[in-house]
């Protein structure tokens, strides 16, 4: 009989073969082309942990799928991470407009001063050699204002892509929340349904074991029938203590995923689904993801700021007008004061910055031929995530079907075995066969319902559409 590792392999690499996959697509649709923090800037491991809300319960809590993604979407590090780089990257934004609009200060100034005329170079005869102490007060508001900077107005422009990128950004990673907090919940049901199938087999080998230790001891039945009934039912108890331990890690791994503290027990309250999926136009279906999807859009946001950021390189060879000025009142007091300004105009002309301007420019093309080509190469994925996901929904809908129909041949077969072994038409040999036969037709039953419904969240994924998850998973 296969030991309890091998039964559980058929899940548990595929499960985080597929968690890994989902994984890598985070980056891609969550990194900026220049975050205004990388301390800010999600990646693939912080969809995997969360904030911990909520007070412990002493009694469990009965948790479904949807409830699931919804504290994912609340708690989730990934999308608190990417809320907060879209606060930064609007700060930028706001930055940047900050050096387009007249910046005015205001500022008042008392002063006392003595002076002693020989420390400064000045010795005159019959003038007193100290000066004061004397002083005035002045009360002034002064502006400043580029009137013309091509490359400042530039590099807001790329700001505001910059923002907008990071406000896409932020709703993909809502969609991703939906997909991994799924995919964890759909893998704790996976293991569910493993701790009941084995607790099945358990029984039902306890069954085929009593019936040995009575047939033998009735001298019907040879030892050899009781000890291989014996190690049959032993290995699958010990298939039952990792099935177990599986089911309790993925239920944490689930906790740490949407913010549920870990000392909470609680329980899967949905079962896993299973609804055949209808057929899609791909075509169509490929058109609807180039639509929806908001990692693709970040990206055009993305390659538009790469763009400003090239031209603004280009500005920096042109002249900039700057006006100075100020005005306020200065005297003994307030009182004696008189009313003064001036107001300077600027123009500046770089001369001679050929190597600075030249390497800004060769660092902002370099930076949009890269955008251009992730934007070329996101465009691709797109149509790859939607046709892969297509692929796997077909694939795991056919192996549901036949391993169900595994299942229930199996379990005819070991009924049949069993029948034969209590008639004494034959030993136990072909029951043991025929329980490795059920558990293994019930792993695999297991194995691609979990891989076919995720393969749905996968799908919602790829053209966008997260948030109707509901009814992808029905089938629609």
């Amino acid at each position: 009989m296969p030991s309890n590792i091998s039964n559980n392999s058929s899940i548990r690499p595929t499960a985080c073969a597929l968690a890994l996959g989902l994984m890598v697509l985070a980056p891609l649709g969550l990194a900026g082309q220049t975050p205004p923090s990388a301390l800010m800037q999600p990646t693939a491991s912080s969809f995997q942990g969360s904030v911990a809300k909520g007070e412990v319960s002493a009694q469990p809590i009965d948790l479904t799928l949807d409830d699931s993604i919804q504290r994912g979407l609340k708690t989730n590090l990934g999308v608190i991470l990417s809320s907060a780089q879209t606060a930064a990257a609007r700060g930028e934004r706001l930055s940047q407009l900050q050096a387009l609009l007249p910046s005015v200060d205001g500022s008042i100034k008392e002063t006392v001063m003595q002076v002693d005329l020989p420390a400064e170079g000045l010795r005159i005869p019959g003038f007193p050699t100290v000066i004061g102490p004397f002083g005035f007060t002045d009360l002034r508001a002064s502006l400043t204002w580029s009137l013309i900077d091509v490359a400042s107005l530039r590099h807001y422009l790329a700001a505001r892509h910059n923002f907008a990128a990071a406000q896409l950004s932020a709703e993909d990673a809502r969609e991703m929340v939906m997909l991994v907090a799924g995919n964890a919940y759909l893998l704790a049901l996976a293991d569910e349904t493993q701790v009941a199938s084995v607790e099945a087999q358990v029984a039902t080998a306890k069954v085929s074991l009593d019936q040995a230790v009575a047939n033998h001891q009735a001298g019907t039945a040879p030892l050899l029938d009781e000890l291989r009934a014996r190690v049959d039912y032993q290995s699958l108890e010990q298939q039952l203590i990792v099935a177990k331990n599986a089911l309790e890690k993925d239920k944490l791994a689930l906790a740490r995923t949407i913010g549920i503290p870990l000392a909470q027990s609680f329980d899967l309250a949905d079962k896993a689904p299973y609804a055949a999926f209808d057929e899609i136009d791909v075509d169509k279906a490929i058109r609807e993801a180039h639509a929806n999807r908001k990692d693709l859009a970040a990206m055009v946001e993305e390659a538009k700021a790469a763009e400003e950021q090239r031209k603004a390189a280009t500005a920096d060879r042109l002249p900039t007008l700057a006006f100075n000025g100020d005005y306020g009142d200065i005297g003994v007091n307030l009182k004696t004061s008189h009313g003064t300004g001036d107001a300077t105009g600027t123009l500046s002309v770089p001369l001679f910055r050929e190597y600075g301007l030249r390497g800004e420019a060769q660092v902002a093309q370099a930076q949009l031929d890269t955008a251009h080509a992730q934007l070329s190469d996101k465009n691709a994925q797109v149509d790859a995530d939607v046709r892969d996901a297509l692929l796997d929904i077909a694939a795991a809908q056919k192996q549901v079907e036949v391993a169900g129909s595994s299942v229930a041949l199996a379990t005819e077969a070991l009924s049949e075995a069993q029948q034969r072994y209590a008639n004494g038409v034959s030993d136990n040999l072909a029951v043991s066969q025929a329980q490795q036969s059920v558990a293994q037709a019930n792993d695999q039953y297991v194995t691609s319902l979990y891989r076919h419904n995720v393969a749905k969240l996968s799908l919602a994924r790829a053209l966008g559409a997260g948030e109707n998850y509901k009814n992808y998973l029905g089938g629609k």
